[in-house]
C-alpha cells in the first residue's frame, strides 16, 4: 500500500536582510498548496560563514525548499553547493528578476546588502505617513484636510484602520472617519481639499458577524441594534448616500483583503489624477463591488 504524501514541508527562508521579501514570495507561492502546510524555518540577517555553516546543519536536520536573498558570492556559493549535496532545491528568487532589469537597462546591477532598507528619502515618508495616520484614526481627523493624501469613511467593523496602516506603510498619510447616522457628519469635509475620499462598506450578514464577535470578545451583552442586521442595512445605505451626493467612491470590502481594498483605493486615486491631468474616466461615484 503506497505511503500518502505527508501534509507538511519544511521551508527555509534564508536572508541577508530582514527576510521580509522572501516572506512575501514564500507565502504567494504556499497558498498555490492548500494541502501542504509549511513549517517555515527564517533565518534573517545571515552575513557571515558561520551563519551560513549554522543555518545548513538546521537544513540538513529538517531538509525541505531553501530560498533565499544573499548578496554575497561566497555565501551563495556556499549554501548552494551544500544544498546541492543534501539533494534539496535551492533558489536565490531574485534572480530572475535581476537578469531581466539587467538585460533591459544593458547595466550589470550593483549589489548592496539589504539595498531594499535603505534609509533613504522613501523610508522616512513612510514612517511619517505612519505616524500621521496613528495620530489620526477614529475619526480625529487633520485640521487641515489637504494634508491628508487619503481619508476613508465608514461604519463600525469595516476594516478602516487596518486599511488606513496599510497604505501608511506604503507612504500614504491616512484619517478614518466612522459613519455614525445620529452623529452629525463633519461639512468641512465636503469643503475644497485635495484628500483623496473613499467609503468601506461590507454586507449587513458579514458586518453582523463580525460585530457579534467583537462584542462578545469586549464581553458586551447590550448592544442589539449594533448587531442587529436591519440596523446595519440603515447605517450601510446611510454611507451610500453620503458617498453618492459627493461623489465619493464605495468599495465593497466583503470578500477583499486589506492588501487588496488598499490595492483598489490607490488605484482609484491615480485614476483620479489622471483624470485631473486630462484623461478619460475617474473614480467620483464609483462603486467597486
Amino acid at each position: 500500500m503506497p505511503h500518502s504524501a505527508p501534509s507538511y514541508f519544511h521551508l527555509h527562508l534564508v536572508s541577508d536582510s530582514t527576510g521580509e521579501t522572501l516572506n512575501t514570495i514564500a507565502k504567494a507561492a504556499s497558498a498555490q498548496y492548500a494541502n501542504r502546510r509549511p513549517i517555515e524555518h527564517i533565518h534573517p540577517m545571515v552575513r557571515t560563514g558561520r551563519q551560513v555553516k549554522r543555518l545548513l546543519q538546521e537544513i540538513e536536520q529538517a531538509p525541505g525548499i531553501v530560498l533565499y536573498t544573499l548578496v554575497n558570492g561566497e555565501l551563495a556559493e556556499a549554501l548552494e553547493s551544500r544544498c546541492k549535496e543534501l539533494k534539496v532545491p535551492c533558489l536565490a528568487v531574485l534572480n530572475p528578476v535581476l537578469e531581466v532589469f539587467e538585460s533591459y537597462l544593458g547595466a550589470p546591477q550593483r549589489p548592496t546588502v539589504a539595498g531594499q532598507h535603505v534609509l533613504d528619502a522613501d523610508y522616512y515618508r513612510r514612517i511619517d505617513a505612519l505616524n500621521f495616520t496613528m495620530a489620526h484614526d477614529d475619526g480625529r481627523l487633520p485640521d487641515d484636510l489637504s494634508s491628508a493624501d487619503i481619508i476613508l469613511l465608514g461604519i463600525s467593523r469595516t476594516s478602516k484602520t487596518p486599511t488606513s496602516i496599510y497604505l501608511a506603510q506604503r507612504g500614504y498619510k491616512t484619517a478614518n472617519l466612522p459613519l455614525v447616522p445620529s452623529v452629525p457628519f463633519p461639512e468641512e469635509l465636503k469643503g475644497p481639499h485635495t484628500a483623496f475620499v473613499v467609503c468601506l462598506v461590507a454586507s449587513p450578514d458579514r458586518l453582523a458577524e463580525v460585530r457579534r464577535n467583537r462584542a462578545m470578545l469586549m464581553g458586551d451583552r447590550n448592544l442589539d441594534d449594533y448587531v442587529d442586521r436591519s440596523s446595519i442595512a440603515t447605517e450601510i445605505a446611510y454611507s451610500r448616500r453620503i458617498c453618492a451626493e459627493n461623489g465619493w467612491p464605495v468599495i465593497d470590502v466583503t470578500r477583499r483583503s486589506i492588501e487588496e481594498t488598499a490595492a483598489t483605493i490607490i488605484k482609484l486615486m491615480q485614476d483620479r489624477e489622471l483624470a485631473k491631468a486630462g484623461s478619460s474616466g475617474g473614480p467620483e461615484g464609483t462603486e467597486v463591488a
